[in-house]
Parts: C-alpha cells; sequence; structure tokens
C-alpha cells in the first residue's frame, strides 16, 4: 500500500490543508444551476440516486456493480474493477456506455477496460439506467440500453459570500481478498471558479469461494500455491485520479477534466491471460448554457489508453517442450527457438470524440432536440515475440484499426395534455472501417502466414449507414397510474475485433475473447450491422404521493436481424473448449421485470420498515440455429426488508438465482445450479461523518454466478487442453466490510 498512497500526490497535499479548511465544514457544495439539455425523463429511466449510492459504494471496487439493484440489470463476470453491465440480456458494445458524457471504447481483444472501468465509484454521483428503450439523443451504435454515469458536478461559492472549501477522505476494507482503499477529494470555489481533485487506489488479492471448487496445489508449474477455494487470478490495484476546472457566467458553464489512471495488474478469472498494465489518459472539455431559446450542450474529448496483457502470477509463464526440474518447462540447451517466455500483447488506443446537441423549445410544451456527433477511434494490437518459433518478427492482431462515427439526430418531445406525453426519435450514423495489413510472427511459416496473406488481399475498407428510430409515449390516467410504451428500431456495426481478427492459429484465436468462456474467436470481413426491433411496455402503479408504495411491471421483446453470434470452425466435442467464427444470425429476447417497495411501518422511536423487491426474467433464443443465446441470466430475485432510524440505515436482503440449464450449445456454455444468498448492510451517517458496515453472502454459501464465465484463472492457460473444460468461475464468499468517509 504505500507505493500506492505514493500515486496521490495531490491528496496528501490536501490532507495537509484540511485543518486549514474546518472552519468550512458547514458549507454546502452548491450544483451548477445551468439550465442544460437533459435526457427525456420517461419512466423507462431507472436511477441509483445519490442516497443509495454511498452504501453501495463501501461493498465494491468496481463501478458497473452499482447497477445491480436496477430490475434487468446484471453483471458480467471479469476482472475486480472491469466487469460489464448487461441490460435485458444485452451488453458490452450492444450498450451506449457515457461516463461523464464520453463514449469511451475497450482496446482490448478480451473486452478488459470497458468503459465503466474508468471511473471509480467513489467518484460516481449519478447513476441512469434506460433499460427499456433508450432516446437517440443519448447515443446510437448500439442495440439495447443506455447507462450513463456521471462524476459530481462542480461546485461553486454563494453569490457574496466567501471562497467555499471543501474536502473529503475516505476508506474501506473488505475481508474476502483482502480488499482495501482510500480516496480523497477536495473543491476550492469561488463565484465564478471552481477546481476540484479527487483521487481514489484500491488493491485486492485473489478472492476466495465459499467452498472448494478445484484440487489445492500449484497454480502453475513455477508458480505458488493456490487453496481449493482460492479463485487464481482475481487479484487487482488500480490507481484513478482526476483534476477539473470550471468557469461559470450567468447561466454558462465552460468545464475542463482530466483524469488519468494506472493499473499495473488486474488478474482475470474468465480469461487465459491478465492485465499487466493498463494507462489512460482523457480530456473532456464542455460547455453548457441556457438562452431564450432554449438550451445548448458542446462537447470534446480524447482519451489514449496503453494496454498490456501477459501472464499473471498464477498463470504458467514458460512454454517449451521439456519440463524442467526447478519448474520452468522448458530445457535451456533448446534455445529461444524452444522457449518461450511468457506472451506480451500490447495494444494502444486513441479514441477522440466530438458532440453538439440544443434543445429548442417550440412551445411551452414542445421540445426539440438536435445534435450531431463524431468519434474518430485507433487502434493497434501487437504481440512481440518471447520465443519457441515466434522470431523474428512481431505479430498484427490489429494494424491501424480504424472506426469513425458520424452521427445526427432530431428528437420531439411533445406534452399534449396532462394525461399524455409522446417522444419520436431519428437518428442516421455513417460508420467507417478499415484496417492495415498484418503479418504472424515469422512470415516464412507458410501454415500460419496464409490468413494473413488472404486478409491482406481483401478489401478490408467498410462503409455502415445505419438509422434509428424511436416512438414513445406516455399515458397517465391519475396521480396513482401510468402506462408507458413504445418502439425502437436500433443498430450496431461490428466492433474492430469482431471484423478484423483474422488468424485461425488456436493460440491466436484463444486471445480474441470478449466472452470469457475460455473458447477462440475469429473475426469475419463479411460481417454486417446488427438491427434491433425492440417492443417495450411499462406499467406503473404507486400511492399518489409515491412514497408509501409502487408496483412496476416492464415486459419487452426484441428481434435482431443479423445478429452477431458464433459458429464453429472445426467439430468438437460437448464437453471441451471450441473454435469460433463470428458470424450473422437472427434471434430474439423477450422478458419481463417486476419491482416494487412498500413502506410498512413508521412510528416515533423506532423508525421505519420499508420493503423492496424485484424479478426478472428473460429468454434469448437464436432463431438461425435454434440454440440458446449465450451469457443470458437466469429467472433472479431481490428481496429485502429496509429499516431507517435517525442517522441510522439498516438492511436485510435475499438475492435468489434459478438454475441456469438453457446454454449455448454452438459454445459449450456451462449451466450453473440455482442458488441463494443473504447480506446485511448498516450504515450510520452524523452530521459530515458516514460509516458503512456489512457482510455479504452471510452463510458463506458456494455458488456458481450464470455470467461468471469459465474458469481459466490458474494453470497452463495458453495451451487448449491446458486448464480442465467445465468449471464455472464461482462467486465470492463471505465477506464483511467497513467503509468511513469524512467530509470537512
Amino acid at each position: 500500500m504505500k507505493e500506492n498512497f505514493a500515486r496521490l500526490p495531490l491528496s496528501l497535499a490536501v490532507s495537509l490543508l484540511l485543518p486549514a479548511l474546518a472552519h468550512a465544514q458547514d458549507a454546502i457544495l452548491d450544483r451548477v444551476i445551468v439550465t442544460a439539455p437533459t435526457a427525456p425523463g420517461f419512466a423507462s429511466a431507472a436511477t441509483v440516486d445519490g442516497e443509495a449510492l454511498p452504501a453501495l459504494r463501501a461493498a465494491t471496487s468496481d463501478t458497473a456493480s452499482l447497477l445491480r439493484a436496477i430490475p434487468g440489470v446484471s453483471v458480467y463476470g471479469a476482472g475486480g474493477v472491469s466487469s460489464q453491465p448487461v441490460v435485458r440480456g444485452l451488453g458490452d458494445d450492444r450498450l451506449r456506455v457515457k461516463v461523464d458524457g464520453m463514449d469511451l471504447i475497450s482496446a482490448c481483444g478480451n473486452h478488459m477496460n470497458p468503459p465503466l472501468s474508468y471511473i471509480d465509484p467513489s467518484n460516481v454521483a449519478d447513476v441512469q439506467v434506460f433499460a427499456g428503450i433508450s432516446p437517440v439523443s443519448l447515443g446510437g451504435d448500439s442495440l439495447g440500453g443506455a447507462v450513463v454515469v456521471d462524476s459530481p458536478d462542480p461546485g461553486f461559492a454563494a453569490a457574496g459570500e466567501a471562497p467555499l472549501r471543501k474536502g473529503e477522505l475516505g476508506a474501506f476494507y473488505r475481508s474476502n481478498g483482502d480488499a482495501r482503499g482510500v480516496n480523497a477529494a477536495a473543491t476550492v470555489a469561488g463565484e465564478n471558479l471552481s477546481v476540484r481533485y479527487r483521487g481514489s487506489v484500491t488493491e485486492a488479492n485473489n478472492y476466495r469461494a465459499g467452498d472448494d471448487f478445484k484440487p489445492a496445489g500449484a497454480a502453475a508449474a513455477g508458480r505458488g500455491w493456490l487453496a481449493g477455494d482460492e479463485v487464481g487470478g482475481s487479484g487487482y490495484e488500480s490507481t484513478n485520479q482526476s483534476l477539473a476546472v470550471a468557469l461559470r457566467h450567468a447561466n454558462h458553464l465552460l468545464e475542463l477534466k482530466a483524469g488519468v489512471q494506472d493499473i499495473p495488474y488486474q488478474g482475470w478469472p474468465n480469461q487465459r491471460m491478465d492485465m499487466t498494465g493498463n494507462d489512460s489518459e482523457q480530456l473532456n472539455l464542455r460547455y453548457k448554457g441556457a438562452f431564450d431559446w432554449g438550451a445548448l450542450d458542446a462537447r470534446a474529448y480524447q482519451e489514449r489508453t496503453r494496454h498490456k496483457m501477459q501472464f499473471g502470477e498464477d498463470k504458467l509463464y514458460w512454454y517449451g517442450p521439456t519440463p524442467a526440474a526447478d519448474g520452468v518447462p522448458c530445457a535451456p540447451a533448446g534455445g529461444m527457438s524452444g522457449c518461450a517466455a511468457g506472451m506480451p500483447m500490447d495494444t494502444r488506443g486513441e479514441n477522440e470524440g466530438l458532440s453538439l446537441k440544443a434543445d429548442l423549445a417550440l412551445s411551452a410544451h414542445d421540445l426539440l432536440r438536435i445534435g450531431s456527433e463524431f468519434q474518430n477511434y485507433r487502434l493497434d494490437d501487437w504481440w512481440d515475440p518471447s520465443g519457441k518459433g515466434m522470431w523474428p518478427e512481431t505479430f498484427r492482431n490489429i494494424n491501424n484499426g480504424e472506426r469513425d462515427r458520424y452521427a445526427v439526430f432530431g428528437e420531439w418531445e411533445a406534452a399534449w395534455n396532462p394525461h399524455w406525453t409522446t417522444l419520436f426519435g431519428l437518428r442516421h450514423e455513417t460508420v467507417k472501417m478499415n484496417a492495415g495489413r498484418v503479418q504472424w510472427y515469422n512470415p516464412a511459416a507458410a501454415a500460419f502466414q496464409a490468413d494473413a496473406e488472404a486478409f491482406n488481399a481483401a478489401e478490408r475498407s467498410r462503409t455502415d449507414h445505419n438509422v434509428d428510430i424511436v416512438a414513445l409515449a406516455c399515458f397517465t390516467p391519475d396521480a396513482s397510474r401510468s402506462i408507458e410504451f413504445g418502439y425502437a428500431q436500433k443498430t450496431r456495426s461490428p466492433n474492430l475485433y469482431e471484423r478484423y481478427a483474422w488468424s485461425t492459429n488456436g493460440m491466436a484465436m484463444r486471445m480474441v475473447n470478449m466472452a470469457g468462456d475460455g473458447n477462440g474467436y475469429v473475426g469475419s470481413l463479411e460481417l454486417e450491422p446488427e438491427t434491433a426491433h425492440t417492443l417495450s411496455a411499462s406499467f406503473d402503479w404507486h400511492d399518489a404521493a409515491g412514497k408509501g408504495w409502487s408496483i412496476r411491471l416492464a415486459p419487452h421483446f426484441t428481434y435482431v436481424d443479423g445478429y452477431i453470434d458464433a459458429e464453429r470452425i472445426a467439430e468438437a466435442g460437448a464437453e471441451e473448449f471450441v473454435y469460433l467464427r463470428f458470424a450473422n444470425q437472427s434471434a430474439r429476447l423477450h422478458g419481463v421485470d417486476l419491482s416494487g417497495h412498500a413502506l410498512l411501518a413508521r412510528q416515533e422511536g423506532i423508525g421505519s420498515f420499508t420493503a423492496r423487491g424485484s424479478l426478472s426474467y428473460v429468454r434469448g433464443k437464436n432463431r438461425t440455429t435454434g440454440d440458446n443465446l449465450y451469457n443470458i441470466m437466469p429467472l433472479n430475485a431481490k428481496l429485502a426488508l429496509e429499516h431507517r432510524f435517525g442517522g441510522w440505515t439498516n438492511t436485510v436482503e435475499g438475492e435468489f438465482v434459478s438454475a441456469k440449464n438453457k446454454v449455448s450449445a454452438e459454445r459449450n456454455e456451462l449451466a450453473t445450479a440455482g442458488y441463494g444468498l443473504l447480506h446485511l448492510r448498516s450504515s450510520y451517517v452524523w452530521k459530515q461523518v458516514r460509516v458503512d458496515v456489512g457482510v455479504e453472502n452471510v452463510f458463506d454459501r458456494y455458488y456458481a454466478h450464470p455470467l461468471g464465465g469459465a474458469y481459466t484463472g490458474s494453470g497452463k492457460t495458453m495451451s487448449a487442453t491446458g486448464v480442465p473444460w467445465g468449471v464455472a468461475v464461482p462467486g465470492m464468499g463471505r465477506s464483511i466490510y467497513a467503509g468511513v468517509n469524512i467530509g470537512f
């Protein structure tokens, strides 16, 4: 931890200033009063409000997991800070995920650095999830919902008052995996100028399951020892820092944010490689202002990512034909031609974006949103030779990959009367993609170079013209009922790996895997965009005040033409890892989300008791092959009893998941058993101090999460048969946590 704290120089300076700021402890960090374009206020937008977020932060370092309380949202298993949300069966690039308004892109063949991994939970102020139909103003190039995550707004001193000085220090500890971390924030602001710093450090060792799921022993030859319940390749370390400067004048705001991330390592229990470095730099410039005719929002951002993969501490590093007595499986006499020192894999991503949006007040009841967006993305993915026949050249997986997006949209929201509101949107997006020439390590190796030569001879430039259409209506007959229903056509072009990963060599294919299933994948130049047609509705009943009770039922149906699934390129058995090619097929998803709450009792002296619950079901089917879609969450539910009294909040929550038997046969997806978990949480807030404690998985129950993927976290992971097929990544066993946050 000492080395980690050295990565927070500004936070140390802030801590030295805190005593001098104590006199300002009662100051309030005002939110900006500038009116700015906002997302439509339809019921399909679910939020994790600022009151609930602090309690969730203490239990996780993974921002995506903050969304799990929202009906219809689940999480793909991945690294400790890099999980990905799934909304009604659609995840990864099929969702539009915005972080502080930026469309970030995962620069990795395994998608180890998804957008939400670039913001620490301690820096999250607002979360919105459009689980149903997302408006075209929230972005295109996606099929499912939209996830919008924002850090805190800048604060300013009140007019005529002394400068605002505000600070925050926080720390947490979680027993499972010995996870620990700190965060710091400071704001200094006048009436028109605000400067804010935020920083966080978190790290953890491998976590433990509720029971043994593999034999205890050496993780791999020459590696350390793993207990039977220890999940190899699940430790991590992450540092995030940001500095923001904002200027305010009347109804205008200009803000510049600079952010850096350093992840020196992050293990991956469902990938054959680990992250051994992820350095990112971000600049985000935003203007928003209010005028007589409406509001304007403009943004320009830039992201630079340098990503590295290699074998972590639990995966075999030396590869060669003759195992040596010292555990290094490579005969020294064999020379470098017969010995591989790991397998370095490097990625460089450059992402630049511009957006301009305007809200035009056509009348007192009509609002027109118009806008344009541009995104320029470049990707290089190369693997330096490490021996064993790889010499003398560098493997080019994606060489000068290009993916540019140009979009325009218009959206009309109208309140016809107190009962009816409608929204109609149209978006056109041009996606241009290309990639340069590639090569195998040794161009003289004809068997491996043949794929490269065929790829280089092919026409690689692609241009897609995609159209999104949204029609939504909301009917509110009275203060206790509302109905929302609509239709959307959404289109997504393939990502660079789906189109341009070119090698059918088994080793190379296993390094292109965005699914966490242990299989190998190759791209296809013939891929066309996916087009989804979605029908969605929500029925909401509640008391007139909206606080006593509520019930919400939301059925949904989606048909996807050109769904990018996978087909095998070689015969394989039913119990082994397989090799697949991305292919356009068709798919259907349907399901329902049910949620609600009820105030059970409120009495002076004992506080209030509220019951909360949610249930979600989604079914995914490949209509071309008749197979089940991969990574679909089975029927699941949460039930919680919440007690509030003064500054205390206490929660008992049960989490229930049914068995997953409808699995993808094409991918040899693993079935999982049903399970139930109990969680206990408590928090206390007193003035500027907040304390959170809790126990996750109270009874230390062993379970395999249905979206956790196949376990490849230890052993000889590069080999097709080096890790056993059929072991699912287990969920975390009992974890006791505590967190404290102090504001100044």
